[in-house]
């Protein structure tokens, strides 16, 4: 399926070396003043070469607006976006067109269909991405205005260096995006030693929604951590989602985990907040928090062994460019799953009120 979510969704068709990559936005509602250099800055965010641990491939990722607005405002229509392709260069991938890469689509998609494309992926490439950031943009720009709902991703851990002061201002002014000015040395240190050898690193992403809307969303199939984990396994590279206490909950029993409430005055809270904010999987008005691992990317320039589509073991190193590591480059993408789920949600429960 290529079309996700309910009363705000979108529909993604593309392939990574295709001409044109296309994004439908439907549900949002009419008369919203859509502010066009935010989608350009989220864009920027997300797009390859913005700095020399991610890959050097080019692209502007400048767009165009098709269709759902007019004069900068939405028509209440489906919005259609799309966005060129320039920096492509398929030849680079001939040397594996019938070579299955480890951890890559190739042997799976070859199970599937039949075939495939080998040019970057087809539709297995992150190149999808940039149809969900666009979203995004547009989401987190009205949660923002209407709902004032912020959402921030920030680099938790690289390998086994992780933060412990939290500064927000400083998340985009340094090349990973973390949240620690004291530790930011020696991550970077790490990925560029990684890049110099050839190889990808390992790391988790924090992500905070604040100010999360009340009573999201329902107690049985349609929780919002059910929702929320869904959409950031969708995400290509990530493979492990957690919120609250995450796994530290097996060193509790319930007196311990358990927590009583208080009333602050303005609402009925917990005192430490061990759920983040979901409390029998409904939201409770306050800071949602989650993260994510994020895995090592697969294509590194290192020598690697595997078989070819008749079975027959080979030798290959890929001769295209790459990310070390994509870390900074996947933090926008993994707000804009958090942004839509949350306004889908939001939505849907005013819907039913």
């Amino acid at each position: 399926m290529n079309t996700y979510w309910n009363l705000f969704r979108i529909t993604t068709f593309w392939e990574s070396h295709g001409v044109w990559l296309w994004v439908v936005i439907d549900g949002l509602p009419a008369g919203f003043l859509v502010d066009q250099e935010n989608i350009q800055n989220e864009m920027n965010r997300r797009k390859p070469g913005q700095s020399d641990i991610t890959t050097q491939r080019k692209e502007d990722d400048s767009f165009e607006v098709i269709s759902g607005i007019y004069e900068w405002k939405s028509t209440g229509h489906p919005i259609t976006i799309i966005l060129k392709n320039n920096d492509q260069d398929s030849s680079k991938y001939d040397n594996i067109k019938d070579i299955l890469r480890p951890n890559h689509a190739d042997m799976t998609y070859n199970s599937k269909y039949g075939f495939r494309d080998h040019r970057w992926g087809g539709r297995s490439s992150g190149r999808e991405t940039v149809s969900r950031v666009i979203a995004w943009a547009i989401a987190k720009q009205y949660l923002k205005e209407k709902l004032w709902v912020d959402i921030i991703g920030y680099t938790k851990q690289v390998w086994n260096i992780t933060w412990g002061n939290v500064e927000r201002d400083y998340i985009e002014s340094n090349k990973l995006r973390a949240w620690d000015r004291d530790l930011w040395p020696s991550m970077i240190e790490y990925v560029e030693k990684i890049a110099r050898d050839g190889n990808s690193v390992w790391w988790i992403i924090e992500c905070s929604i604040i100010g999360a809307p009340k009573n999201l969303w329902e107690p049985v199939f349609w929780k919002i951590k059910s929702r929320l984990a869904g959409s950031m396994l969708s995400i290509w590279w990530i493979q492990w989602f957690e919120y609250g206490v995450w796994f530290w909950v097996v060193g509790h029993t319930g007196e311990t985990y358990n927590e009583w409430f208080i009333n602050d005055k303005w609402d009925i809270k917990t005192k430490n907040n061990k759920y983040w904010w979901i409390l029998w999987w409904i939201s409770t008005w306050e800071d949602i928090v989650f993260r994510v691992a994020v895995k090592p990317t697969a294509s590194i320039y290192k020598k690697q062994t595997t078989v070819d589509t008749d079975g027959e073991q080979v030798d290959f190193t890929i001769e295209w460019r790459h990310d070390p590591c994509i870390l900074p480059r996947v933090i926008p993408v993994i707000e804009s799953m958090a942004a839509i789920d949350i306004l889908d949600l939001y939505f849907m429960n005013r819907a039913r009120e």
